[in-house]
């Protein structure tokens, strides 16, 4: 786990309050749907960091979801594209490993991930932002 403090963010997202789903930046996205995340963790997650409010935040993971630890998603589900659902599948069981990010429990990116890891009965990958002490 990586302690990391935000400062100067753009407070787009507030994990206290209700999340709009922003879009993420193209090459962090890229890296979450391949599992390639660089360490420190901190610093591929900038572009998401950046749109927090200020304050200390935890960044966990990639790790597997905790059983009973439900994402809560942000956009109508399951997700509409059944395809992308069905490419991530595919990835699944070719032993690939895509990573969701949550913020705190709340899906910020990886809808269609988690459906594929819940379709495949496998807990989901995912790498958790949370608010830090």
């Amino acid at each position: 786990m990586e302690q990391v403090t935000v400062t100067g963010g753009r407070g787009v997202i507030d994990i206290r309050r209700e999340i709009d789903r922003p879009e993420l930046d193209p090459a962090l996205r890229i890296a979450l749907a391949t599992g390639q995340l660089r360490r420190p963790l901190s610093e591929t997650l900038r572009p998401a960091l950046d749109l927090l409010v200020d304050g200390p935040y935890e960044v966990a993971g990639p790790e597997r979801l905790d059983v009973g630890v439900e994402a809560q998603p942000l956009t109508p589900w399951p997700p509409a594209d059944a395809v992308r659902v069905e490419y991530y599948r595919t990835a699944i069981r070719a032993g690939h490993k895509p990573v969701a990010l949550l913020v705190d429990t709340h899906i910020l990116d990886g809808h269609h991930k988690i459906a594929a890891y819940r379709a495949e009965n496998v807990a989901p990958v995912v790498v958790r932002i949370t608010t830090g002490a």
